[in-house]
């Protein structure tokens, strides 16, 4: 194992296991961390990440292994104990609660009260200073947060742990809901932070975050740390993959055949509105062609997808698949009809966690499985299993719950439904979202794959490299409205940002 050891640590973990019913999630991971220092934590989907983060949060307790705290051996049993040393965890599937104000989450389970007598006043007053902090003065302390955008509720999470007197702050995938802009705001609260010698260990898929805001990395694989305490300066892009992944890989997006200009239209999306959101939303997507919606997080770009798919009642325009007009706000007829969407929170969303692999994979297509009105379980898992070994999904075993899987072979299941189903319409709502280098190619290669096989596809994402990437057309989206429809190799990441900020400012 490569080892870099410099300076006074906060926080050493050492040797550090933890199982689960037999399966092994850590095998031995060393960890050092600097007041002050950014220490990026890198590891495909599975490597472990999720399950060191829960163990330094006091979620859970480790097999074997040491926790040393400013020099102590300390023990957590609960994350209230890791919030009285000073560590503080952002996770990546948001844990606000909607229906409370900003101010409510920003201080659940440490209110500011007196003999029972909650002071909403001052609770308000530190919460506005805490959302100015964070560059987001707009956003009320009385606002509810289920009214929030996704970007915002992550503002929300970060300001929750900031409320607290830490030394540490564990941010896992913070950027995975920001656009650019919200990246750089993260970035400057970031720097804010280690210049107060707060120490951050941030976990993220996206290496050119690393190389902008990180001063050492550890990377893990097979829940073990291959790697500890690597400057990032010196440490190349291939290095971390190889280590990573055990191999080089290219982030390559997998080259379009092109569309045939005689390919049917599939997708027809006719002066579509959403009051507030977006309107006048046109498009069209012929089979085998991909559609990317390219603009900033708050430009109606999810909620086209969701209006579309039904989840969302539009009070104007029409949405048609094959020359079918479908009825507005009906998930059932959009389905029937052949539209199946992948929505951006997944596990929240489009994932019933509790429910083992099999039952998530069929779960749009079960009138195939069911006969008087019987599920046919067996035939329900083998095809499972099909999907499982096509699309290379671990562990294996189509009987393993599906929120003990990683986000990567969570969004693979996600995209076995729709294939078990048969798909004519495939909506794809931050597709890599939380997924890792090597996981990424492979969905990548999915999508396209998917699209060779004749379905209309329209993918949405925050990274604008990958909607140019995977696309053969892109429409560029601000305010709500398409300011732009170019082919995909006719305009660069900077062309469609150009567009946007110009859109957004007329």
């Amino acid at each position: 194992m490569i080892n870099v050891d410099h300076g006074t640590p906060l926080l050493e973990v050492r040797g550090l296991t933890k199982s689960f019913a037999g399966v092994q999630a850590l095998r031995g991971v060393d960890l050092e961390i600097r007041p002050g220092e950014v220490h990026c934590v890198l590891g495909q989907n599975g490597a472990g990440k999720s399950t060191l983060i829960k163990t330094l949060a006091g979620a859970h307790r480790p097999d074997t292994g040491e926790i040393v705290w400013r020099g102590e051996t300390v023990t957590l049993d609960h994350p209230t104990e890791a919030l009285a040393l000073g560590i503080a965890t952002m996770y990546q599937e948001l844990d606000v609660v909607d229906g409370l104000s900003v101010a409510e989450n920003i201080f659940l389970g440490h209110e500011q009260a007196t003999a029972g007598v909650y002071h909403r006043r001052s609770a308000n007053r530190t919460a506005r200073e805490l959302m100015t902090r964070l560059g987001h003065a707009s956003i009320a302390p009385t606002r509810e947060v289920g009214s929030l955008s996704p970007a915002n509720k992550q503002i929300v999470s970060m300001a929750r742990a900031l409320s607290h007197d830490i030394r540490l702050i564990i941010m896992d995938e913070p950027s995975a809901v920001l656009d650019s802009e919200e990246v750089k705001n993260l970035f400057r609260v970031v720097r804010e932070l280690t210049a107060q010698g707060i120490a951050v260990v941030y976990i993220s898929h996206r290496l050119e975050e690393i190389r902008e805001i990180g001063d050492r990395i550890t990377v893990l694989k097979d829940g073990a740390s291959v790697a500890s305490g690597l400057e990032v300066a010196d440490t190349p892009t291939h290095e971390l993959i190889r280590l990573m992944t055990g191999r080089s890989v290219e982030n390559v997006f997998p080259a379009s055949p092109g569309v045939p200009s005689g390919a049917d239209v599939v997708l027809e999306v006719n002066d579509l509105s959403l009051p507030g959101v977006f309107s006048d939303v046109s498009f069209q997507v012929r089979a085998g062609e991909i559609v990317g919606l390219a603009g900033l997080v708050g430009s109606g770009r999810s909620e086209i997808l969701e209006t579309v798919y039904g989840a969302r009642k539009a009070d104007g325009g029409t949405v048609r698949v094959a020359g079918k007009t479908l009825p507005r706000a009906s998930v059932t007829a959009a389905v029937e009809a052949g539209i199946g969407l992948s929505p951006e929170e997944r596990k929240s969303q489009g994932l019933l966690l509790d429910e083992p692999i099999y039952r998530n994979v069929t779960l749009s297509s079960f009138q195939r499985f069911a006969k008087l009105s019987v599920l046919d379980e067996r035939r329900e898992r083998a095809l499972a299993r099909e999907q499982i070994d096509a699309l290379e999904l671990r562990p294996a075993d189509p009987d393993r719950r599906t929120g003990t899987l990683s986000g990567g072979n969570q969004q693979k299941i996600m995209l076995a439904r729709w294939l078990v189903h048969g798909t004519k319409v495939l909506l794809l709502d931050e597709p890599t979202r939380g997924v890792d280098v090597g996981a990424r190619a492979e969905i990548y290669a999915l999508i396209r794959r998917l699209a060779d096989a004749g379905t209309a596809i329209v993918v949405v994402s925050s990274e604008i490299e990958e909607v140019l990437g995977l696309a053969d057309r892109v429409l560029v989206v601000a305010e709500g409205s398409v300011l732009a429809t170019v082919d995909a190799d006719a305009i660069t990441e900077h062309g469609v940002l150009d567009l946007v900020m110009k859109g957004s400012a007329a």
